[in-house]
């Protein structure tokens, strides 16, 4: 039996705004495991310059990167979509272990095999220091609630 991710390719605006925020929601719980269960066995990744390849690369990845990005929050917005690819456009807000805080703003290309498992997804990301005055994403660890404001409402 194989691996199966509702929702399947192709994707219409329903399902392709279901798979982004099925994606933000993984990522906000912050689980590396969980969320490497959204790609395919053999998916492929660039994040910023590091190139990732397979499911144990991803949980690596993850595992560093919440260990310095503390008190992570995401928000996920669909930017556009065909059949099989779905672009984001997303910002996070974060700490490192020195207390400074980060709004990382950026773009991803995601494409998905026939099953709904991401094969390949493609990030650039720029960081830009704040002030934890500045941020604009509170709510508790994890889900974003229905009612907090997506990026555009936000203004970004």
């Amino acid at each position: 039996m194989s691996e199966s991710r509702p929702p399947l390719p192709p994707f219409s605006e329903e399902t392709a705004l279901q798979k982004v925020r099925g994606a933000e929601d993984a990522w906000n719980t912050r689980d590396p495991q969980a969320v490497s269960l959204g790609y395919s066995v053999d998916s492929r990744w660039r994040n910023r310059a590091e190139f990732v390849n397979g499911r144990e690369e991803i949980v690596a990845f993850l595992t560093r990167k919440w260990n310095r990005e503390l008190d992570y929050r995401l928000i996920k917005e669909l930017f556009a979509f065909t059949d099989d690819h779905i672009a984001v456009r997303f910002a996070y807000e974060c700490h490192d272990d020195s207390g400074q805080w980060y709004r990382s703003y950026g773009n991803e290309n995601w494409v998905f095999d026939k099953n709904g498992l991401m094969v390949h997804r493609y990030a650039c990301i720029n960081d830009l220091p704040i002030k934890e005055s500045e941020r604009k994403y509170h709510w508790p660890i994890g889900r974003r609630p229905d009612d907090h404001a997506g990026l555009s409402e936000l203004g970004m």
